[in-house]
């Protein structure tokens, strides 16, 4: 389960990473500019807050992995949170988020994919480290 935890830690590191790209791939700033200053402000916030937290679950996940582990009932918490905000996202990605103007082609039908499996993948570890 450590080593687990340590994969799905490197994944959400890298997923933060990578979602430095976003704005530029999905034209952020073409449709936040026909926003008013607050409504664009209130989205940057809660972007900045999404990509935060998404790093801080995976440094905890990737470098002290046995936090998750030692059967606490924060322990268990804790990753039952993470289980469940990764599961809403691949809810999310499936129900609600309209993909018709999404970037087409072989290489965006592929990172969605993995995206989508990672985000199976990071549900499934937290769920059963919550669990056991």
């Amino acid at each position: 389960m450590k080593v687990l935890l340590i994969l799905a830690g490197a994944g959400q590191l890298g997923l933060a990473l990578c979602s430095l790209a976003l704005p530029q791939i999905l034209r952020w700033g073409d449709d936040l500019a026909k926003l008013r200053p607050l409504t664009r402000q209130v989205f940057w916030t809660y972007a900045a807050y999404i990509w935060a937290t998404n790093i801080c679950f995976g440094v905890v996940s990737a470098f002290a992995p046995h936090w998750l582990l030692d059967r606490s009932p924060l322990a268990r918490v804790v990753a039952g949170y993470i289980a469940l905000y990764w599961g809403a996202r691949v809810l999310v990605q499936f129900f609600y988020f309209d993909r018709s103007e999404a970037p087409s082609g072989a290489f965006y039908k592929m990172a969605e994919m993995a995206l989508v499996g990672l985000f199976v993948f990071l549900t499934a570890v937290y769920g059963y480290a919550a669990a056991s």
